[in-house]
C-alpha cells in the first residue's frame, strides 16, 4: 500500500516529536532506535523510511527544537511588543524549568550531545543558533548602560547562555528551594537593565 505525501509528512512529524521527547529524556547515547520507534508508534522500517540513521534523526530533532524556540520568541515579540522579554524569561525559567523533561527546551537538554556529534550536525546547529540569536537581538531595546561596544547580538548571546545555564542548573539540583533560588536570580540578571520595547 502506498501512502500519500501528506501521510508521510504527518508520520515524519510524529516521529520527530517523539524522538525529541526521547532524546531530551534519555540523551543521544541512551536513546536507541527501539525506544524512538516505540515512542512514535512506528515500525523500524517506517523509521528508516524517514531517517537514514539515529544521528540524522537526532540532527533533525535538534534543529526542530531550536526552530520551535525561535518561532516562539517571534510570536511573543509580535504579541507583546512591550514586555516580551519579561514574558519570555518568566516562561523559560518557570514552565520550561519545571515541565516534564521530554517537553523541555532543546537548547539546554540537547546542546551537550551536539558537542559530541559530527560536523554536519554541529554546522546545522550553529546556523540555527545564529538565527535564534538574531531573532532575540532584533527584539532587544537599546541599552545605554550596556558595556561599550556591546551590540544587541552580544546581549542576545549572553541572555541565551544565562537562561540555558540557569535552566540546566535549576533542573539538575534535587533541592526545590535551590532550584527556585537559581531561577529567581537568573531572572533578575536576565532582565537587568532591560526596558520594554517601544
Amino acid at each position: 500500500m502506498r501512502y500519500s505525501a501528506e501521510h508521510k509528512q504527518r508520520t515524519q512529524a510524529k516521529v520527530i516529536t517523539a524522538a525529541g521527547q526521547v532524546f531530551r529524556k534519555e540523551g543521544y547515547g541512551g536513546a536507541g532506535i527501539d525506544a524512538l520507534t516505540k515512542a512514535a508508534g512506528v515500525t523500524n522500517g517506517a523509521f528508516y523510511g524517514h531517517f537514514r540513521s539515529k544521528s540524522e534523526a537526532f540532527r533533525v530533532t535538534v534543529l526542530a527544537g531550536l526552530e520551535e524556540l525561535r518561532l516562539g520568541i517571534s510570536a511573543l515579540r509580535a504579541q507583546h511588543k512591550r514586555g516580551w522579554l519579561k514574558t519570555f524569561v518568566n516562561y523559560y525559567l518557570g514552565y520550561k524549568r519545571t515541565c516534564d523533561l521530554g517537553e523541555s527546551c532543546a537548547l539546554p537538554t540537547l546542546s551537550a550531545d551536539v558537542m559530541r556529534t559530527d560536523n554536519e550536525t554541529r554546522d546545522a546547529y550553529t546556523e540555527k543558533l545564529e538565527r535564534l540569536i538574531a531573532e532575540i537581538a532584533a527584539g532587544l531595546p537599546d541599552a545605554p548602560d550596556a558595556p561599550e561596544g556591546s551590540s544587541r547580538e552580544d546581549r542576545a548571546i549572553v541572555l541565551l547562555a544565562l537562561l540555558t545555564g540557569g535552566v540546566t542548573l535549576a533542573r539538575a539540583v534535587s533541592n526545590p528551594a535551590l532550584s527556585e533560588k537559581i531561577a529567581r536570580l537568573v531572572t533578575t540578571e536576565a532582565l537587568r537593565g532591560e526596558r520594554p520595547e517601544a
